[in-house]
């Protein structure tokens, strides 16, 4: 077989893949390696877990100059810069770390630096980094533009760029702003987009923007349809209500490793990875509902071990490249054929093999039709199963007597809550963890009760005798005389305590006399001399007066001298 280092790659490159393992191409790198190695734009295509990663990054991390270069004799100090040299846009953020880290890895000996730019995590250390220094940058579509914008990022030094899965930016309705970051670009400079799909808008974009690309699609001599043929596929009608505990039931399967559950749906994907965990499973969720360090923590906790069980939407179903997934459960139906290979695509990668369980509920029957048909599969009929079901124990080797609550001798694993969660400094979005903005909306709460002050000093609408600030004399009602002297300083006393019960029953006496005689009885006392035929007229606002201790009195004493 082939090895790196008989295409022609770098001998530091070959070191670091050496390193890990990685010493003979898959057929897409070595038929594309020949041709981006020598600077021509190319096209690859292949199925998804094939390799395309190393097929792109090994060539760009050829075109950068860094000091190793100098120090080989391969490259001039005037060749050196801190600007980007080579740009790699991706449609998610999860896909975003996993490409670098493939180019970290690769680029190790040589000391390549390599910065991962996406949205969910704050600008600052970003900038940082970018200020100090950087060779390749692997980026989302949204954040490189908001950096561009921002003079932040300088892309006129950019050598080659990649497009990785192109398709998948057309579905996310990417393509119109990877056009603005094209146009950003040198013209000279080499292309390569690699997808598993061609779509005829991602072909009419490498038209406008490739030069003479050559054109690579690339499979396995035994590999026939659109399928890997190392993943066993199964296809099953299932209840809704019954789901759970068939998944349940599935996880515990005779050699199963690490599992992915997909769900079309956040809500569905949040409320099947708590169902599992109080079954007794290690399980993490990924969708979009999640801050960025909590879905950062699940996948780390994922690929550490600590998890064996990743339940997430279709945002984890491209490049998410995690060794020993042996089994992917299609908890819902797919939206389309593309999305089915993309999900199944999470085991049997890199030569292994895997098992794809695919649950479809009698609504999602005339979808799955259709996917069955585009990719000419051979499960158009699905059986009807259930957790009990005979052939299901005996098609995924479940042991007998398997329930739907994982025995405690089998919980080994540490769990989601071992692994840490990063502060990222995320920048808004639901689910945020130790914001940026989080300190500032708590710094902010205590002017709320300025407010509260103010409402203290009306009643119904009306201006209230101790609204005047503290220390000055009170404002007289209409009508009544104004409050001096001691009055005045009891008046400004009450208005700094609170008595908001009394207050809220005072205007209630003065309808209520004729119902109630006992409750008016103690308020027509008070007045010293006066008779009824005096107290008459004004008996609610004196009343109302009195229970401000001292409004009442300086306005009581003119009516009982007349």
């Amino acid at each position: 077989m082939t090895t790196f280092r008989e295409i022609g790659i770098l001998p530091e490159t070959a070191e670091a893949l050496e390193a890990v393992g990685i010493t003979h191409p898959f057929p897409i790198q070595e038929m594309t390696l020949p041709v981006a190695l020598s600077g021509s734009d190319v096209i690859g295509q292949a199925k998804t877990g094939t390799g395309k990663t190393l097929g792109f990054g090994l060539p760009i991390l050829e075109r950068v100059t860094v000091p190793a270069d100098i120090e080989a004799g391969r490259a001039t100090p005037e060749q050196l810069t801190d600007t980007p040299q080579a740009l790699v846009v991706v449609p998610t953020r999860e896909l975003c770390q996993q490409v670098t880290n493939d180019l970290l890895t690769a680029g190790k000996v040589r000391n390549v630096r390599v910065t991962a730019i996406y949205g969910g995590r704050a600008y600052e250390p970003q900038v940082e980094a970018l200020r100090k220094g950087v060779d390749v940058i692997v980026g989302t579509p949204g954040r490189l533009l908001d950096l561009a914008g921002q003079r932040k990022l300088d892309l006129s030094a950019v050598r080659a760029l990649v497009l990785d899965e192109a398709d998948e930016m057309l579905d996310l309705g990417f393509l119109p702003d990877v056009e603005r970051i094209i146009q950003l670009l040198p013209a000279k400079r080499q292309t390569m987009l690699f997808s598993a799909t061609m779509p005829g808008q991602v072909i009419s974009l490498a038209r406008r923007y490739m030069s003479q690309p050559t054109h690579i699609r690339a499979a396995m001599p035994d590999d026939e349809g659109q399928t890997v043929a190392a993943t066993r596929q199964f296809v099953f009608r299932a209840h809704s209500m019954d789901k759970p505990e068939l998944v349940a039931r599935i996880l515990q399967a005779r050699g199963r490793g690490l599992a992915m559950i997909f769900c079309r749906t956040k809500r569905t994907a949040a409320d099947i990875a708590d169902q599992l965990a109080r079954r007794g499973f290690a399980s993490g969720a990924v969708h979009g509902d999640l801050g960025q360090g909590a879905r950062e923590q699940a996948l780390r906790a994922f690929r550490n071990g600590k998890v064996d069980v990743l339940v997430c939407t279709d945002v984890a179903a491209r490049g998410i490249d995690v060794e020993n997934v042996t089994h992917v459960v299609n908890y819902q139906s797919p939206e389309d054929e593309k999305t089915y290979l993309h999900r199944i695509g999470r085991t049997g990668r890199a030569g292994r093999t895997g098992t794809a369980v695919t649950l479809v509920d009698w609504d999602d029957i005339p979808r799955w039709k259709l996917i069955n048909k585009a990719l000419d599969l051979a499960f158009d009929d699905p059986e009807e199963t259930y957790s009990t079901s005979a052939h299901l124990y005996e098609q995924l080797d479940i042991p007998e007597g398997t329930t739907g609550v994982l025995p405690r001798a089998e919980r080994t694993r540490a769990g989601l809550g071992a692994e840490e969660i990063e502060d990222l400094g995320e920048t808004g979005g639901r689910g945020r963890r130790g914001g940026r903005s989080a300190p500032a909306e708590q710094a902010e709460r205590p002017r709320r009760t300025r407010p509260e002050r103010s409402r203290r000093r009306t009643r119904g609408g009306e201006p209230v005798g101790d609204a005047a600030p503290a220390g000055e004399p009170a404002a007289p009602a209409e009508g009544g005389a104004p409050d001096h002297g001691e009055a005045g300083a009891e008046s400004a006393t009450a208005a700094r305590t609170p008595r908001r019960r009394r207050r809220t029953r005072a205007s209630a006496p003065a309808h209520q006399d004729g119902a109630s005689g006992t409750a008016a009885q103690p308020e027509t006392a008070a007045p010293h001399g006066a008779d009824a035929g005096d107290s008459a007229p004004g008996e609610a606002k004196p009343r109302r007066r009195r229970r401000t201790r001292g409004g009442s009195a300086s306005r009581s004493a003119p009516s009982s001298e007349s």
